[in-house]
């Protein structure tokens, strides 16, 4: 940001912390957060008050409604992760459901190869175990016998051929 050549960055940089240093405490970054952000505690008690409880603030994450949705979608996200628990989703389990989603048996989705529907069928199967079962991809990468970085870009295409098929893990 300083500079383009190394060297001068960081003379520049030097230079820019110590006018800050220079400055001293400055009561408007200096602590306070939420309360600060909102005018203090008066201003935090009277929102009580009237019932308006402030869950972040927009310094950090974001509207009061923002955090809001955020900690909606992580309850949902969580709530699927205990249902497919409780209806005994696991890696097999996936794997069957992939292969009735493809047309595919067992044994294909898991047998090694660059056939495009195989290769979609595995990356869907390491989408679905990781994103919502939680399988993690070092354990994926052991039951595929690929690498790590591999799982990771299964994951992605695994993705991708959810969404344009409208796939859904959960027989509905």
């Amino acid at each position: 940001m300083f500079a383009k050549k190394v060297s001068t960055a960081r003379s520049l940089y030097r230079e820019f912390v110590k006018k800050g240093m220079a400055q001293g405490k400055r009561p408007e970054l200096v602590g306070g957060g939420l309360v600060r952000s909102l005018g203090g505690w008066s201003a935090v008690k009277a929102l009580r008050k009237v019932g308006t409880y402030m869950k972040g603030d927009e310094r950090i994450l974001g509207s009061g409604d923002f955090v809001e949705g955020i900690l909606a979608q992580a309850k949902e996200d969580l709530e699927l992760k205990y249902r497919l628990k409780a209806e005994g989703y696991d890696f097999d389990k996936v794997v069957d459901r992939v292969s009735d989603l493809m047309g595919l048996n067992r044994d294909e989705v898991l047998s090694p190869g660059k056939y495009k529907k195989v290769v979609q069928a595995r990356s869907v199967v390491c989408y679905w175990a990781m994103r919502e079962i939680g399988i993690s991809q070092g354990v994926l990468a052991q039951k595929f016998a690929i690498s790590q970085p591999a799982i990771s870009m299964a994951v992605k295409r695994g993705e991708q051929v959810v969404n344009r098929n409208n796939f859904s893990l959960l027989d509905i």
